[in-house]
């Protein structure tokens, strides 16, 4: 029966900054290929995004994801050809992590800080595709409200000439009962 061996890891990943408007995408890419090989996520979070030193690929920055894992070590090679294959990985870098505890990678993560970031940018993303409406839907919008406005104002008196007529025949009822 043989035993593998699982080490700790600690990867940085570089995506194009473009990854940056999909942040969700960009992590579930980055999660996605350590699934693939079954390593066991210790900490993840963005690192940065910033200028990159020389193009990449036609890409002038970069998004980083810095992430701790455990994998058995015979799965590393499975795991950079994974990276390599990714059309959407610019460059990444694997090494083993040693030099850590597991309080201290532990302490590392910010998962549910990426989770709030990338709730607030689809919250932002939202607000300005409904700011951005065009003039011609802004045009037919004003139309609708004054339409509806203008259906609220005939009906109103409608109910006024409804509520005469009920007082119209009580006003007669009254006059009558005094002349007998």
């Amino acid at each position: 029966m043989t035993t593998t061996l699982t080490n700790n890891y600690e990867g940085l990943f570089l995506l194009p900054q473009s990854a940056g408007s999909d942040l969700g995408g960009a992590t579930e890419l980055v999660k996605g290929l350590l699934d693939k090989v079954g390593a066991e996520i210790i900490s993840f979070k963005k690192w940065d995004e910033r200028r990159l030193a020389y193009e990449i690929k036609g890409n002038k920055r970069g998004l980083y994801f810095l992430c701790y894992f455990k994998i058995a070590g015979q799965e590393i090679a499975a795991l950079e050809r994974q990276c390599l294959l990714s059309e959407d990985m610019l460059r990444h870098l694997i090494t083993r992590a040693d030099h850590l505890t597991m309080e201290e990678m532990m302490a590392i993560d910010a998962q549910q800080e990426l989770a709030d970031e990338i709730k607030l940018r689809a919250e932002q993303s939202h607000e300005r595709a409904s700011a951005s409406t065009s003039i011609i839907d802004r045009e037919e919008a004003a139309k609708a409200t004054a339409t509806a406005e203008a259906a609220t104002a005939t009906e109103a008196p409608k109910e006024e000439t409804a509520s005469e007529v009920v007082e119209t025949p009580s006003a007669e009822a009254a006059t009558t009962d005094e002349t007998a």
